[in-house]
């Protein structure tokens, strides 16, 4: 994919400039998935609430509020985002992470501000995604000019500009990717830390960043992570769990992946027909939160499965393309993030739910029930359009 090297952008820009077919995929997906939070959440919520319209209502105030603040971050222009979202955002970000740490409470992942709570990591990942981008364009000077020859592939003809291209562009970007992680490590959020150490890689690689640097750099960088969090007894047992199921009682550590394959198994190509899985009667732990993809396997088959990944798969295409057609370096950095955080977390989530992957307590982006974090999707979702936004003609 090309990039484009500029960095500042002329001409006029209009809200409905945004690219159509993306804005589209987005709106399939979340009501795909709003009509799906209410399909797996009504025996639950039923059950413990005496109202099965419990989750879907919060679901639905949430979607309100999130594309409220996706066409917000959508109308604004991309130059916006990069003054001021991606500086300040990120420090906010950073400081809810660090928060959530000292708060003292026994699950350091929710950071309770009195009249809601959400998670720091959540808006971690955008943030990163907005301050790497503002960071590979600012050192690209430094990156192009990396002090190699071109006559000869590899060899070095200027050592003080190979240094400072390594320095700017792979050295400093990864040690921010890497204290970031190091945050969201010590929450034991496994997930969240291998989410965010991926997109952050897919930014800086993107930005040019050198591979022989990249490549070494990352491979340390993922060797650490991988060391610690599979050093602990949170990691470690999901692992075994994974690899040896046999050894877990089904009733306890191996009932919910166990319930969700049944679930999957029993969709077959056509499904019981939407409304009518029996798994979510309480048998799918969280089937409206990590384990929705099995109920969409249940009711609608290997068809409404197939459908899902052809929507994500539709993202990731068309959030690629509005990278490569970006007007800015930023633009397109930011898009690629994006993009690659929405498939990967889509990805790890199927993964898990089919028992392709050990348990990494991942959602379903658009899917799976949740509020603050949905609404930081949606965001991020009004960011990417905002890059896709085209010049509007002069009359």
């Amino acid at each position: 994919m090309k990039l484009p090297l500029k960095t500042s952008t002329a001409g006029k820009r209009d809200f409905f400039g945004i690219d159509k077919t993306m804005t589209l995929i987005i709106f399939l997906l979340l009501i795909f998935g709003s009509v799906m939070v209410f399909s797996a959440s009504a025996p639950y919520a039923k059950s413990t609430y005496g109202d099965g319209y419990y989750f879907v209502k919060r679901q639905i105030f949430w979607v309100i509020i999130g594309v409220l603040g996706m066409s917000v971050c959508a109308a604004m222009p991309l130059s916006f985002h990069k003054k001021y979202t991606a500086p300040i955002g990120f420090s906010i970000a950073l400081l809810c992470l660090v928060l959530v740490l000292l708060s003292g409470a026994s699950v350091k992942r929710w950071l309770n501000l009195g009249f809601f709570s959400f998670q720091p990591s959540e808006l971690m990942k955008p943030m990163l995604i907005l301050i790497l981008a503002l960071y590979m364009e600012k050192v690209q000077p430094y990156i192009r000019k990396n002090g190699i020859s071109g006559r000869r592939r590899g060899k070095i003809s200027d050592k003080k500009q190979f240094l400072r291209s390594s320095l700017y562009g792979t050295f400093i970007p990864v040690l921010i990717v890497a204290f970031v992680c190091v945050l969201i490590m010590l929450e034991n959020h496994f997930s969240g830390t291998i989410i965010t150490f991926a997109i952050g890689a897919a930014v800086i690689f993107a930005g040019g960043a050198m591979l022989r640097w990249f490549a070494g750099a990352g491979a340390i960088m993922a060797g650490i992570v991988f060391t610690v969090l599979f050093g602990t007894d949170y990691a470690s047992e999901r692992i075994d769990i994974w690899l040896h199921p046999e050894n877990f009682s089904v009733r306890d550590e191996t009932w919910q992946i166990t319930q969700g394959l049944i679930a999957i198994g029993f969709g077959g190509i056509f499904g019981r027909g939407l409304g009518n899985g029996l798994q979510k009667q309480l048998y799918v732990s969280a089937a409206h939160n990590d384990f929705i993809f099995s109920i969409v396997c249940e009711e609608l088959g290997l068809i409404g499965a197939t459908a899902v990944i052809i929507l994500f798969g539709a993202f990731v295409k068309r959030g690629l393309k509005i990278a490569s057609e970006a007007d800015t370096l930023f633009g397109s950095l930011t898009a690629v993030g994006i993009t690659v955080h929405v498939g990967l977390q889509a990805f790890l989530n199927i993964g898990v739910v089919t028992g392709t992957i050990p348990n990494t307590g991942v959602t379903l982006p658009f899917f799976s029930y949740g509020g603050s974090a949905l609404v930081v999707l949606l965001c991020e979702m009004g960011i990417l359009l905002s890059v896709s936004k085209k010049e509007a003609p002069d009359y």
